[in-house]
């Protein structure tokens, strides 16, 4: 197992209606806690209510949704979500804030205590397995320190995950959002479009978080295809001729390539059989020209 769950605690309050979280009661939780914020663990605590209902909203989740929430923190974006989800499983890898967290939820949404659970883990150690439900949606503020690997780990090991909804650095977001032949089309861009169709679903600013950040943020959508098989092996196969190909990004793909391929012959042919010219670029490929690259059996 990668973590812990942690029970509900008895409700502190009979009004079933969800209340969000403003700045009075973020600082609150957090000064009864002890708890400063640590760059070390990417926490910005989101302290305005339209803001987080803005994120469900954007998310399109729904009562049928059981829905993978990272990074709860103090629980602002976690209460948003019950109001709208059938239920939600937190992983946080804090242990203060995930033993809090069930405290929260009885005491501002005490009609949906046995709709959430929380799970004391690392997000880039956690598998399906690890999780009491499977989870339709990922709807996360993440920590942007580690946002990318986070969320390429999850779409990887919760395949029945259809959608993702993060919030996380606007240069971030703009990277994943990014088409071939963009600026600032790279590795982040091609690997999630692996899992299915991203884009930029908008924009947050610094003066909604708690400390204020010093950079913009943006919310990111994926709505999964299945385009692509859910193995392992295959996968690591295309993100390896990826990674090759931006490793060295201002060469040609029959340079950049050479190292993967065991020499810029082999990298030219192995280009040639699967329909590419050799003197491009990695910015030039879509997702799709990596894939029949990576099939492209070697001699």
């Amino acid at each position: 197992m990668a973590g812990v769950r942690v029970e509900a605690r008895p409700a502190l309050s009979t009004d079933s209606s969800p209340q969000l979280l403003g700045p009075v009661q973020i600082r609150s939780l957090a000064e009864e806690l002890g708890v400063r914020p640590t760059k070390t663990l990417g926490q910005n605590f989101v302290h305005d209510a339209n803001t987080v209902r803005r994120i469900v909203t954007a998310s399109g989740i729904t009562r049928e949704d059981t829905v993978l929430e990272v990074g709860p923190g103090l629980g602002s974006l976690t209460l948003a979500l019950l109001a709208v989800a059938g239920s939600v499983v937190a992983v946080e890898i804090d242990p203060v804030l995930a033993g809090r967290l069930p405290t929260t939820i009885a005491h501002f949404a005490p009609g949906q205590v046995d709709d959430f659970s929380v799970v004391l883990a690392d997000a880039m150690k956690v598998h399906a397995a690890d999780l009491p439900s499977s989870p339709t949606a990922l709807v996360a503020n993440l920590p942007y320190n580690v946002a990318v690997p986070v969320l390429l780990h999850l779409m990887a090991e919760i395949p029945t995950l259809a959608t993702a909804l993060v919030m996380v650095q606007a240069e971030v977001a703009d990277r994943l959002a990014a088409g071939p032949g963009s600026r600032v089309y790279g590795v982040p861009s091609v690997k999630a479009r692996y899992y299915g169709t991203v884009s930029r679903a908008g924009a947050v600013g610094r003066n909604v978080f708690w400390p204020e950040p010093k950079v913009e943020s943006g919310l990111v959508r994926i709505e999964r295809t299945d385009t692509y098989p859910d193995d392992a092996d295959f996968r690591r196969r295309v993100f390896a001729v990826i990674d090759a190909a931006f490793a060295q990004r201002r060469k040609t793909l029959r340079a950049a390539l050479a190292g993967w391929a065991g020499g810029a012959p082999e990298a030219e042919r192995r280009l040639r059989a699967a329909g590419i010219e050799p003197s491009t670029r990695g910015e030039r490929l879509d997702i799709d020209d990596f894939v029949r690259l990576a099939q492209v059996e070697p001699v």
